[in-house]
Formats: C-alpha cells, sequence, structure tokens
C-alpha cells in the first residue's frame, strides 16, 4: 500500500531545515506531528521532600535538555542562587550548549561527556570528592545510578520532572498509514489512548532496540527500523520504504 500520511509522535521540529519537511517535499506526503508524551515539572515542595538541600550540592549531573530547564526552574522557585563555583557534568555537548541559555559559559566550570553517560566515568573518577547532583525524570535508565555507585561518589538523585502520557483522544478518528516511534513510552501512550488499538495496514516505524521490542511485546509488526547502517537516522529508513512501496505513484 502507497503511502500517503505520516503521525511522527513528536514535536514538531522548530528548524525550516528539518529532514521531515524534506521528506514531505519530495514525497508529496502529509507529515504530521504529535507528541505522545510530555514533560511536567515537580514541585519545588516535592523535590524538598526527597530531601534535596541545593547548599550542599557542588557539581550537577545534566543528562538531557529537560534536565537543565528543571534544574534552573527549581533553583529559581525555591530562592536558590546557583554560585559560579558550582560544576555542571554534561553528557553531551548539545546538553553543554543548551546550558548557555542559564549561564555565562566561558565563566563557569563546565565539562563534557562525548554521547553517552559512560563518556563522563573519567570525569568522575577526576572530580571524586564532589558532591553530585542527578536531576532526573521518574524514568532513569538503570545504568546511571549504578555507574555511580560503582564509582563511589557522593551523589544524590532527585525526580524534576515526569514523564506524562498526552491526551490523545482528539485522534480517535483519525487515521494514519505510518505511525512514527521512539521509545516505549510512545508505545504505552497509544494503548493507554487506545486499548482497543488493531494494527491492520497501518505500518510502524520505529527507532531503537528498545522501542522495537515494546513494540514486538504489543503483539505488533515493526515495518520500519532505524538506525541501521545503511538507514542510520528515521527520516532516511521512511525515505527508502516511501521509495520502494510508492513506485508508480
Amino acid at each position: 500500500m502507497k503511502v500517503k500520511t505520516i503521525l511522527v509522535s513528536q514535536p514538531e521540529p522548530k528548524v525550516e531545515n528539518s529532514p521531515y519537511f524534506d521528506l514531505q517535499e519530495k514525497q508529496k506526503v502529509k507529515v504530521d506531528f504529535r507528541p505522545f508524551i510530555h514533560v511536567e515539572g515537580v514541585s519545588s515542595k516535592d523535590i524538598r521532600q526527597q530531601k534535596v538541600d541545593l547548599s550542599k550540592i557542588t557539581a550537577i549531573i545534566l543528562t538531557s535538555r529537560n534536565s537543565v530547564d528543571h534544574f534552573f526552574r527549581v533553583a529559581d522557585e525555591m530562592r536558590f542562587k546557583v554560585p559560579d563555583s558550582m560544576k555542571y557534568f554534561c553528557q553531551s555537548e548539545a546538553v553543554a550548549y543548551y546550558l548557555q541559555k542559564y549561564v555565562v559559559y566561558r565563566k563557569r566550570k563546565i565539562y563534557v561527556g562525548k554521547r553517552t553517560f559512560a563518556d563522563l566515568i573519567p570525569l568522575f573518577k577526576k572530580y571524586k570528592e564532589e558532591s553530585f547532583l542527578l536531576p532526573t525524570t521518574d524514568k532513569v535508565k538503570p545504568i546511571i545510578p549504578e555507574t555511580l555507585d560503582e564509582l563511589g561518589v557522593k551523589w544524590k538523585q532527585a525526580t524534576f520532572y515526569k514523564t506524562v502520557i498526552s491526551d490523545l483522544s482528539d485522534l480517535s478518528d483519525v487515521t494514519y498509514d505510518i505511525l512514527v516511534f521512539f521509545s516505549p513510552s510512545g508505545i504505552e501512550s497509544l494503548f493507554h489512548n487506545f486499548p482497543d488499538f488493531k494494527q491492520n495496514e497501518t505500518r510502524i516505524a520505529v527507532f531503537g532496540n528498545t522501542t522495537v521490542k515494546a513494540v514486538k511485546e504489543k503483539g505488533l509488526r515493526v515495518d520500519i527500523s532505524a538506525p541501521t547502517p545503511e538507514t542510520p537516522s528515521m527520516t532516511m529508513a521512511l525515505q527508502k520504504y516511501i521509495d520502494s512501496v510508492n513506485k508508480g505513484k
């Protein structure tokens, strides 16, 4: 079956040169964006109940843009002036770059990993005497606390924001040729909103092995997957698939 419509379970890209827009124009398909999950901040009162004392913290571990936003939101709500001496350990360059939204980059002590959390290990070993805070979501990859425990550093984890299922009830009568997912949480949201969902002719595109697993556990069929050596991005995987099924369109 030819592809005419695609629903991507993420917010619409804010950049004009997104490859999704190129895909839409080149393939003459309609691409809609709708986040199946969203992030909500935890109140400063709830964080105090987690026994977080920001004045005792000397270093912050930032794993995502959300962790950056919500750390500074909470600090502001608590009327805590983040000292210039605070150290920031950022999982990637993208996170470190985003940190500039809140601090003057060149005047702060910022340490950056390459991409994964494991890339920060040499830095944690070098600064073992710091008192670390890990502001996170309520769904944390086990490798993060396991790594910090194994290193024997002084650290505290606190939930600063939560991943929440979005209300998709307005999509109940809408069908798409392809649904695109990037996390198990997206699949969870699909079945929370539509418990009787049947795949039928709908194609499902997934990014990452954990998402593939979540789809299959629900008895659904994976039609398009990324990353692969040939298609390292989701848009490339979609492009290849549409090329193959829309021939003669």
